[in-house]
């Protein structure tokens, strides 16, 4: 099977109802989506699968077939950081960091479908990623940041 992975076609050994995770992971060595649960609960193996965020811990690779697959690995340019990952590392939300992958991956595509989001909409969107550490304040600022990031980037 052909995936297309980073915006790089690569070539799966596994089979169809491995889950994207693992073979993320173990085959392709993009091990910056974290095993959390198992049972899409935490949100530490989030991706993006065709631009939106997926719990590849439950997702089979057979469904990643023919659409494109972003794991964080994909989301910086180089050294370039995105508006996300910068305003991440400014507003310091990562404590263990174990989480924060995901929580990067779902907040990219929360500003993504909305540039501006509220407090509610911010906690509505992240939600369903955990963070064992409690960071969720210094997420929360952290989108904000991003956002107001995107959008001097917009205008220059």
């Amino acid at each position: 099977m052909k995936l297309t992975v980073n915006g790089t076609e690569v070539d799966i050994a596994s089979e169809g109802d491995t889950p994207l995770l693992w073979v993320l992971r173990d085959e392709l060595d993009l091990v910056g989506t974290k095993y959390g649960c198992g049972m899409a609960q935490c949100g530490a193996c989030t991706v993006h699968l065709a631009g939106q965020p997926v719990r590849s811990c439950v997702t089979p690779v057979s469904a990643a077939a023919g659409k494109a697959v972003v794991t964080i690995e994909g989301q910086a340019d180089g050294a370039a950081l995105t508006a996300v990952q910068r305003a991440w590392l400014e507003t310091d939300v990562a404590q263990c960091g174990y989480c924060q992958s995901g929580q990067i991956m779902v907040a990219t595509a929360l500003l993504k479908e909305n540039p501006a989001p509220t407090d509610e909409q911010i906690d509505t969107a992240m939600a369903g990623n955990v963070c064992r550490c409690g960071t969720y304040p210094r997420i929360r600022k952290a989108v904000h940041l991003a956002a107001k990031l995107i959008a001097s980037e917009a205008m220059v």
